[in-house]
């Protein structure tokens, strides 16, 4: 959820599980100890990439049965969890535009009629665990629309200010209603209302927004009590260190995305890059996974599509974000070329055309799938960078796991650079992954011209 591009400094988050926190504040402190995080992956994620879901533009129709029948195109693309956005009713009260925002929840057990039916959707979840497919639901437990049916019944259920009128959690989101987590009744509630999805619908886990604005010990308990009925899988929407000890399984990888979107302006280098992931992976405990990305609805609506902030190098950070340690997402229409923003608060449906990056996707899921070394967290390798001839816009590096050894080479500049490998370590023969053609780097042979944002996937052979 987001309604200005302030609000990526809110919004850093992860996936796993979550450190205990002051039940009388809605924030909390960061336990940076990764040392603690528990991790229980379900064996479906090991290579998983995730596809999120824009119901309203994803279609002409915009209903949950119009996407159900893109289910099997996705899954012979590779994707292995949908992440559906809010599929609830929208609040009219306060709306923002014609349709409102998803994330002002009128009701957390119905569905937006829009969409259609809760049997329709029931289909939908069906049709992907036929394709063998999760199915994660955007959650919004921080705030509800102003007519939410909890508004008028428990009006201390939520935040108010010192007149007793209830409040937004942040000015701007004014079409929302910021909830009071000091009231046990409230997180009673909440928790039931996720629970019924599960029990209900079978779904397989959440995606909780803004997940940093509610305070962590809700989380741990609500992933306790989920699990019990089935084993979960979380997503964080936020970037904060607790949250991922035993709440969730994946938060976002924001900096990263923010790092690379400079690197496009030519304002960050390569160096930039690999000072992050070294100081993530200080931060964060292997266990911990990061979902990867050049693209989401609040990136899109807001600051543009890829080709606006990657003009020249959407395939080449593309890439990049299946070869790093993380979860690739994919945001609805990536794979069909999608070129401008997409209206948040009105229909504004995806054009759907032929494009190179269906199939693109489709070898960058098959390059993750059958690579182990490019597995997901701690399942997959670290990475090892690769000492080459003095060039900060170049990055090289090698994950390695048994018998699986990726070499990854980018030149990350809008100018034609000459790259000199000088690290014994990589010296051997390879296949680069998308033209076939054999490569060998050695002693003799260890340098090699590329061109603008050009780069390689390198199989050892």
């Amino acid at each position: 959820m987001k309604f200005k591009p302030f609000f990526l400094l809110l919004t850093l988050s992860f996936f796993i599980f979550a450190a205990s926190c002051n039940e009388n504040s809605k924030t909390d402190k960061n336990n940076t100890d990764s040392t603690t995080t528990e991790v229980k992956y379900p064996e479906k994620i090991k290579s998983a990439v995730i596809y999120e879901v824009n119901i309203r533009q994803y279609s002409p129709e915009g209903t949950f049965n119009a996407f159900t029948e893109q289910i099997p195109r996705l899954a012979d693309m590779g994707v292995d969890i949908l992440w559906l956005m809010p599929v609830f009713p929208v609040g009219e009260k306060n709306r923002k535009g014609d349709l409102g925002s998803y994330y002002a929840v009128q009701n957390y057990t119905e569905v937006n009629p829009e969409f259609g039916t809760k049997e329709d959707l029931a289909k939908l979840i069906k049709v992907a665990h036929e394709n063998n497919m999760l199915v994660i639901l955007d959650w919004v437990a921080n705030h509800t629309a102003w007519d939410n049916v909890w508004i008028d019944e428990h009006p201390d259920w939520y935040t108010h200010d010192d007149k007793g009128n209830i409040i937004p959690p942040v000015e701007d989101w004014s079409d929302v209603a910021d909830l009071n987590y000091d009231n046990q009744e409230m997180r009673a509630e909440m928790l039931k209302s996720l629970e019924y999805w599960v029990t209900d619908f079978d779904v397989d886990g959440f995606r909780c927004d803004v997940a940093m604005m509610v305070p962590t010990d809700f989380w741990e308990n609500a992933r306790i009590e989920l699990d019990k009925i089935k084993p979960m899988f979380m997503l964080a929407e936020s970037e904060t260190d607790d949250l991922m000890v035993s709440a969730f399984d994946m938060n976002y990888s924001w900096e990263l995305l923010h790092i690379t979107q400079e690197i496009a302006k030519g304002e960050l280098n390569a160096t930039d890059l690999i000072d992050y992931i070294k100081r993530d992976e200080e931060r964060f405990s292997e266990k911990v996974l990061r979902m990867t990305f050049t693209s989401n609805h609040d990136e899109n609506s807001w600051n543009g599509s890829v080709y606006e902030r990657f003009p020249d190098c959407y395939k080449t950070f593309a890439a990049l974000t299946f070869v790093v340690p993380g979860m690739p997402l994919i945001y609805s229409g990536q794979e069909a070329c999608l070129d401008k923003r997409l209206a948040f608060f009105y229909k504004d449906t995806i054009d759907w055309k032929e494009c190179e990056m269906a199939g693109f996707y489709k070898d960058l899921i098959k390059l993750k799938d059958e690579n182990e070394a490019l597995w997901n967290g701690e399942l997959g390798a670290p990475i090892t960078f690769v000492n080459i001839k003095e060039n900060k816009n170049t990055l090289v590096f090698i994950r390695e796991q048994n018998d699986d050894k990726v070499l990854s080479v980018f030149n990350l500049s809008a100018n034609e650079t000459e790259i000199v490998i000088t690290d014994e370590a990589v010296f051997g023969k390879y296949k680069n992954y998308f033209s076939g053609a054999e490569i060998e780097i050695s002693v003799e042979k260890n340098t090699f011209k590329f061109n603008a944002w050009d780069f390689w996937v390198l199989i050892a052979q």
